[in-house]
C-alpha cells in the first residue's frame, strides 16, 4: 500500500463527494489492484485476492456509490490481509 493511497482513502472517508476516476485509479493501484480498460469503464481486480473487484466509469464526478464501494473493498482487503498470518500458522 502506498502512502498516497492511504491518505487518499482517509480523505474519501471524510467526504465521498467530488471524486473522479483518476482518484479511484490512484487509490486502487496504491492498494495492489491491477486495471483492465473496458470501452466505458475500468475494471480493477486485486492481484492477491481476485474476488475483490470493482468497475469504475470514466466520467467526472463519480456518483457516491463508486467511492463507497472503493472504501468497502479496501476495508475488506485489510481484513483479508490481517487473516493471512493466521492461515500461515494453521498450514504448518
Amino acid at each position: 500500500m502506498s502512502t498516497a493511497a492511504q491518505k487518499l482513502l482517509e480523505r474519501m472517508r471524510q467526504s465521498k463527494h467530488g471524486w473522479g476516476p483518476g482518484d479511484l485509479h490512484t487509490l486502487y493501484r496504491g492498494f495492489g489492484f491491477w486495471c483492465r480498460e473496458g470501452p466505458k469503464h475500468r475494471i480493477y481486480i486485486h492481484t492477491e485476492y481476485p474476488e475483490l473487484r470493482a468497475t469504475v466509469a470514466r466520467h467526472d464526478p463519480l456518483p457516491l456509490g463508486y467511492v463507497r464501494r472503493a472504501i468497502e473493498l479496501i476495508d475488506r482487503l485489510k481484513e483479508l490481509q490481517a487473516e493471512e498470518p493466521h492461515k500461515q500458522g494453521e498450514e504448518r
